[in-house]
C-alpha cells in the first residue's frame, strides 16, 4: 500500500487539486493527515470502483452518469 499526496491523487484523477479537496470534504474519498493530507492506494482505488458510471458534477447529488448517444445515419 502507498500513500499519496494530494496533488498526486489529483494527477491521478486527472482533476485539480482544489476539486480533489472537494471529495475529501464532501466525505466521497478519505484521508488521513501525516503533516499533511494524504490518501491511501487502496482508498483511492476504492474511489475509482465506487465512482464509476456516476456523475461527479455536483457533489452534493452525485448521480448515475446518462451519457447522451447521438446515433447519425
Amino acid at each position: 500500500m502507498e500513500l499519496y499526496t494530494i496533488k498526486e491523487v489529483s494527477k491521478k484523477l486527472k482533476i485539480n487539486v482544489s476539486d480533489t479537496y472537494k471529495l475529501i470534504k464532501a466525505g466521497h474519498l478519505q484521508a488521513l493527515k501525516l503533516g499533511a493530507l494524504k490518501v491511501t492506494s487502496l482508498e483511492l482505488e476504492r474511489f475509482i470502483i465506487d465512482a464509476s458510471g456516476k456523475d461527479y458534477s455536483d457533489l452534493n447529488n452525485i448521480k448515475k452518469l446518462e451519457v447522451a448517444q447521438s446515433i447519425t445515419i
